[in-house]
């Protein structure tokens, strides 16, 4: 098949444009399942988003969501692989089995969905936040709604967004402490908030929930697979 025959996908397209306008600013462009990730360092993420936002062939004027992502145990399990099926019984269960190697990039990403109503057109951009001190720019400047998203992340991963309005807890009390999003972060918490009667207000103190064990508690006999119940006995 010659050169001239062979055509490209408007996704793909769409793809190789931005890589090219994008170029200068070092971003990487991803196509997967039907989607375009632009994985922008963060020092140009300011720079980036706001060409998305006003350059007429890209025209990104809402961002429809912001969340965080924690890749500490990516590569660890089947589940979290690159290669790992996406459908079917056999998706993770062969249990012995080698996995690919653990995430080498840094421990937490930002990713922004945004949308273009004017060309009908959806993109996704990821940065990357380090490790021991997670901080990216805030984009709040860009789309106002991503406010309470940032704050949101803030909230469930402790990544910080310099340059936010209001960059304060959303979803836990203001007084809680660490972030539950975190696969570091305890299953059962570390404090918990009473009232006491006496002070005549809430209280703070260590949990006293006993963790809890994700084992079956009801183990079913053999009969229930065919197997006569006198037999079991």
């Amino acid at each position: 098949m010659s050169e001239e025959e062979i055509t490209i996908s408007p996704l793909q397209q769409r793809a190789d444009d931005l890589q090219e306008r994008f170029a200068e600013q070092a971003v990487d462009v991803l196509v997967a399942r039907g989607e375009i990730t632009l994985e922008v360092p963060r020092e140009h993420l300011i720079t980036v988003c706001t060409a998305l936002r006003d350059e007429p062939d890209l025209a990104y004027s809402q961002v429809m969501d912001v969340c965080g992502v924690d890749y500490s145990t990516y590569g660890e399990v089947e589940w979290e692989t690159n290669h790992a099926t996406t459908s079917g019984f056999s998706r993770a269960v062969n249990h012995n089995e080698e996995h690919e190697a653990k995430w080498l990039k840094d421990r937490f990403a930002v990713v922004y969905h945004l949308i273009s109503y004017r060309h009908n057109k959806r993109v996704r951009v990821r940065t990357f936040a380090d490790s021991e001190f997670p901080v990216v720019d805030s984009v709040v400047g860009i789309w106002n709604g991503a406010n309470w998203f940032e704050r949101e992340a803030f909230d469930l991963f402790g990544i910080l967004f310099d340059g936010h309005p209001d960059l304060r807890r959303i979803l836990t009390d203001y007084g809680f402490v660490g972030h539950p999003f975190r696969k570091d972060f305890p299953l059962i918490g570390e404090v918990e908030m009473r009232y006491d009667a006496e002070k005549k207000r809430v209280v703070y103190q260590p949990v006293t929930i006993e963790e809890r064990v994700n084992v079956p508690r009801v183990i079913r006999s053999e009969h229930l697979h065919g197997v006569d119940e006198a037999e079991t006995e």
